[in-house]
């Protein structure tokens, strides 16, 4: 069970600090254009996409570093809820602009989120 939960951690972990630092580094409209999904930042502000990168990336790293360096470790389930609770808000999103299927997805990461949080709230960290 372990392995499988680092093989989770470290693939949204990863997926996500990439997310995040791409809201940081990247205008508006570069990041629109980089997919058909991303069209959910015409409804925040510049200041609201900055703080939203930053979440996904302090999320992304509270994901592995605390497990991984033995400092604190309840951090990373701690992360995982934070990360299920932001992707609630994401679904929310999805919502109010009709996009199902997109909101299916955020659904989808809600699940891995929520389980990475028990597995990594459960398990002893060995």
């Amino acid at each position: 069970m372990h392995t499988a939960l680092w093989i989770i951690t470290i693939i949204a972990a990863a997926a996500y600090a990439a997310g995040g630092t791409s809201l940081l580094l990247l205008s508006r409209e570069r990041y629109r254009s980089m997919g058909s999904t991303q069209h959910w930042v015409d409804e925040f502000g510049d200041g609201h996409l900055k703080a939203i990168g930053a979440i996904k990336l302090v999320d992304a790293l509270g994901l592995v570093l605390p497990v991984a360096l033995g400092i604190a470790p309840v951090l990373t389930p701690v992360a995982a809820c934070g990360l299920a609770l932001f992707m609630a808000g994401a679904a929310t999103t999805r919502f109010r602009r009709s996009e199902w299927l997109y909101m299916a997805g955020d659904i989808v990461y809600l699940g891995v989120f929520a389980f990475l949080a028990w597995g990594w709230f459960t398990l002893p960290v060995t």
